[in-house]
């Protein structure tokens, strides 16, 4: 197992990040004539690429009870030659990187929460994190994006997904798998363009967000356990339509989600030339008007379903 506490931190912190605003979508195109199995793992074949590939839908945090293997997912994973996720994980185990991107976490120009909100809303903000136990004044010049991962309460400072607490990874169990079985790891996009997707949304939409999540509080846990059941029973078209515009991205779906996909497909199609690939991205990619399986389907690509959940 991997023991890098602070890179398992940061990785923690980034997937964690993704995973609210990628496994989930909220306006978005509309979904009717856009349905596909309920399935979280595909074969990708045709198009001129001479063995099948593979792209598998993650949640980059679940309950370790609910955590589970779809019919098909261990077997294509030792088929395929490279593992590829939606960042490169080896680099998050390179700390002079690591490093860097602690500093990412930051607001620029001295900016800290108080600058966003009323002395009330402040105070709620404040209050609510001192109520976890979390000490404010380490979270006052945090980007309020990357403390709403914290207000979940799925994820606490310093805490990593190692496998060794109540929430696992899907992308941290495969990424072990790949290092036990040698696999080339590589990744869609960097952890740099990552952050500055987050960073497009100005602080104060950010800070919005934040203040938004802690007031609804109440029904995160709910909501953690709808977005659970959505995965388990393998429901990547209610994945897209899953989330209100008020909990949700309303305004930034294209950036967060949408552009992202579109930029993944020459990846893919270029990395599916030369070897046989195992896909992983969060699930709420891959379902939906361009969605990723949609955006294959128009390149010519086969698509077939290879865990598809009955109900």
């Amino acid at each position: 197992m991997l023991k890098n506490t602070k890179s398992l931190w940061i990785l923690s912190l980034v997937l964690a990040l993704t995973s609210m605003y990628s496994c989930k979508s909220t306006k978005g195109p509309e979904v009717e004539n856009y349905t596909f199995a309920n399935s979280l793992l595909w074969q990708i074949e045709g198009n001129g690429i001479e063995k099948p590939s593979y792209l598998f839908g993650t949640i980059h945090m679940i309950d370790k009870d609910a955590f589970f293997w779809p019919k098909g997912a261990l077997t294509a994973l030792d088929a395929a030659e490279n593992v590829v996720f939606e960042i490169d994980l080896d680099d998050m185990f390179d700390m002079s990187k690591a490093m860097g991107l602690m500093n990412k976490a930051f607001m620029n120009d001295g900016k800290t929460l108080k600058d966003f909100y009323s002395a009330e809303d402040y105070a709620l903000v404040k209050g609510h994190f001192e109520d976890m136990g979390i000490p404010f004044f380490m979270m006052q010049k945090m980007k309020p994006m990357f403390l709403t991962v914290f207000a979940t309460g799925d994820i606490k400072p310093g805490e990593g997904l190692s496998g060794d607490g109540d929430i696992k990874s899907y992308e941290m169990e495969l990424y072990s798998i790949a290092q036990e079985s040698k696999k080339d790891v590589d990744g869609l996009e960097t952890i740099d363009y990552q952050i500055s997707v987050f960073d497009s949304i100005p602080y104060q939409e950010q800070a919005d967000m934040l203040l938004q999540t802690i007031k609804s509080s109440d029904t995160e846990d709910d909501s953690f356990k709808e977005m659970i059941d959505m995965y388990v029973t393998q429901d990547i078209n209610k994945m897209v339509a899953s989330m209100s515009e008020e909990e949700g991205i309303s305004g930034n779906e294209d950036v967060l989600l949408y552009n992202r996909n579109r930029n993944w497909i020459p990846i893919m199609s270029e990395k599916m030339k030369t070897a046989s690939t195992f896909f992983a991205v969060g699930a709420g990619h891959l379902g939906g008007k361009d969605g990723v399986l949609d955006l294959l389907n128009r390149q010519g690509y086969k698509l077939t379903p290879l865990s598809e959940h009955k109900g």
